[in-house]
């Protein structure tokens, strides 16, 4: 079982993940983040693996939209080894192409 300060330590990075992308810092981003990372999108509709192709999905969104709310619930932090996984439902308003949307998920 993962101690709990290796369980804070994954939540932390996913805050700061989320933090980096809301205020477009993908530079900040970059350094965060493991080469090899693999995001599933919310709904489990498909995945970005890879660095690049993990900061072109963010990258993409951030010239494309508004975020106007973001607010992040009911973390699930799961360390074994070297490996951390975090869960969690989120809540976003954004604007895009002049339209707002809500969404709303569970992101892995």
């Amino acid at each position: 079982m993962a101690a709990e300060s290796e369980l804070d330590d994954a939540a932390a990075v996913m805050r700061r993940i989320n933090r980096a992308w809301l205020d477009g810092n993908l530079e900040d981003l970059a350094s965060i983040v493991h080469p090899q990372i693999v995001m599933i999108f919310p709904g489990f509709v498909g995945k970005a693996q890879g660095r690049e192709q993990f900061l072109a999905g963010f990258r993409n969104f951030r010239q494309n939209a508004i975020v106007h709310e973001f607010s992040e619930h009911e973390d699930q932090v799961d360390v074994a080894g070297d490996i951390g996984v975090v869960s969690f439902w989120y809540e976003m308003v954004y604007e895009r192409s002049g339209e707002r949307n809500r969404s709303t998920g569970r992101d892995l």
